[in-house]
């Protein structure tokens, strides 16, 4: 988890200023960006959540801009870091895959985060002006992209897929249904019928190669 920072607000009457929970702060700014999206969220709802007044929130966060990245930064790390590391140090690639979207499935539709991914709904339809954002954005995506690439060419060298699997093709179709995934959950599905999307991950997978038969 990232370090907790504190910094004083606004004292509570005559007694000791409140310690400011910056966690708490971006958890809630998270919820606002996602039910809003980030050009739709002003300033004032902003302050609204997260309990401070506009002057706190640029003197602790820079600006709106720079407030949504370190949510999004925080909404990674917090959620998906773990789940991450699991399924790239899960010897088997069938049970790294299952096991990823299983994850996946559960992150998405928890009563503690909003549902579906915040790198996928949050963003969209950001400005070309917000550069830094997009380009951000981008970044998560393609680190997610390069988990599956990486994880399928182990798979190669451990004999686990054909050595000619098309991995590309193969990181971005599995890459492409986690950001599905994202979108149903905001519809509203169930968390059995997620889960039986999740499924067919595996089913993705390319058969592992035959070995030869041992010699007599």
């Amino acid at each position: 988890m990232p370090s907790r920072n504190t910094c004083h607000s606004a004292s509570r009457g005559k007694g000791r200023p409140r310690a400011f929970d910056r966690d708490l702060a971006l958890r809630k700014a998270l919820e606002v960006f996602w039910r809003h999206g980030y050009a739709p969220a002003s300033v004032a709802e902003l302050c609204r959540a997260m309990e401070i007044n506009p002057p706190s929130l640029y003197a602790t966060f820079g600006n709106k801009a720079a407030l949504f990245l370190e949510a999004l930064r925080y909404y990674e790390h917090t959620y998906w870091d773990a789940p991450a590391r699991r399924f790239l140090a899960e010897p088997d690639l069938t049970r790294a895959v299952a096991g990823f979207f299983r994850e996946a499935a559960c992150i998405l539709l928890s009563p503690e985060t909003p549902c579906g991914c915040m790198v996928v709904l949050a963003a969209i339809n950001i400005d070309e002006s917000e550069t830094e954002i997009i380009a951000t954005v981008r970044e998560l995506r393609q680190a997610t992209r390069q988990m599956f690439t990486q994880r399928l060419r182990q798979a190669i060298l451990d004999g686990q897929i054909p050595p000619d699997t098309d991995v590309p093709a193969l990181a971005g179709a599995l890459n492409t249904l986690l950001e599905g995934l994202s979108l149903q959950a905001r519809d509203g599905l169930f968390q059995s019928e997620l889960m039986a999307i999740a499924a067919h991950a595996v089913r993705m997978l390319p058969p592992a190669p035959s070995r030869p038969l041992p010699r007599s």
